[in-house]
């Protein structure tokens, strides 16, 4: 009579890899969060650059309708998750939900990017803003919204498989300074948004502006990434002000060391000197 088979233990492992994507995390929290993004991504894109931008809806936009569309675009990546939960997020502190650290990241770090590193866009890119906007540290207030939703979109740009640690490195350089192009380029369709020397925006203000990416991409990833370690939402924010920082302290040194990327005249640099801090509004 043959033995009775013995019971096999349970494996906590399995399963876990039928959910693994080269794409999306393997927390279910933070791949339901991934997705929701990828998902509302287009929404804004299509919303900003396929209508209101193509079709100059903007002509007829003063202070108060410009921060209008702006957060219209920008709430629902806060408010939506409310009410549509994710299965992973079910019965989980809203704390402890991906969605949320992952608003509170993009929304600090875009505020450093809106409060500070727009100077460096005046006085090293040439760029002007001219549309009608009220103002804070002479940074128009529409960009605090803009700004949160394409964060969002390149958080999810972020991810890339794991390989090896130069591999990685080409990758997100990559991805980064392809990220910056586009935004340059599909920008400029936007008569308000404009640049001293537009060649030099494209080739090399691109760089500059991928510096932002080449911190935000790598330091975002690691939130929530390995599924035994769950952020807590002040660590989220702690990451967020590094990030910020590391990325003025990179952009500063371009200040320093290159300087603007345009030349007036006989090629005296008029702008950006060291003996000027950009970001402060003097």
């Amino acid at each position: 009579m043959a033995a009775p088979k013995q019971a096999e233990e349970p494996d906590p492992s399995r399963g876990l890899q039928k959910t693994q994507s080269l794409w999306l995390a393997e927390s279910p929290s933070k791949r339901w969060t991934e997705r929701f993004f990828l998902w509302y991504s287009p929404v804004w894109i299509i919303w900003a650059l396929g209508i209101v931008v193509p079709f100059q809806l903007y002509e007829r936009f003063n202070e108060l309708e410009y921060l209008i569309v702006g957060l219209a675009a920008a709430l629902p990546c806060c408010i939506l998750p409310i009410f549509i939960v994710g299965k992973a997020d079910r019965g989980r502190p809203y704390h402890e939900r991906h969605w949320v650290k992952a608003n509170v990241w993009i929304a600090i770090f875009s505020f450093i990017g809106n409060y500070f590193w727009t100077h460096y866009f005046y006085s090293l890119l040439g760029a002007t803003y001219t549309f009608p906007s009220w103002r804070l540290n002479d940074v128009r207030s529409w960009h605090l919204s803009a700004l949160h939703l394409s964060q969002i979109t390149h958080a999810i740009k972020g991810r890339s498989y794991p390989v090896r640690l130069a591999a990685n490195t080409v990758v997100v350089i990559a991805f980064a300074y392809f990220t910056a192009f586009m935004e340059t380029f599909t920008i400029t369709h936007f008569k308000y948004y404009t640049f001293v020397d537009k060649a030099a925006m494209y080739k090399v203000g691109s760089l500059f502006y991928a510096i932002y990416f080449f911190v935000s991409f790598p330091m975002y990833f690691r939130m929530d990434e390995k599924v035994n370690v769950q952020w807590a939402v002040g660590q989220a924010a702690i990451d967020a002000f590094a990030s910020g920082m590391m990325v003025t302290i990179i952009l500063d040194l371009w200040r320093l060391c290159i300087g603007p990327i345009y030349q007036i005249g006989d090629g005296d640099r008029t702008f950006g000197s060291p003996e000027k801090v950009s970001w402060i509004n003097q």
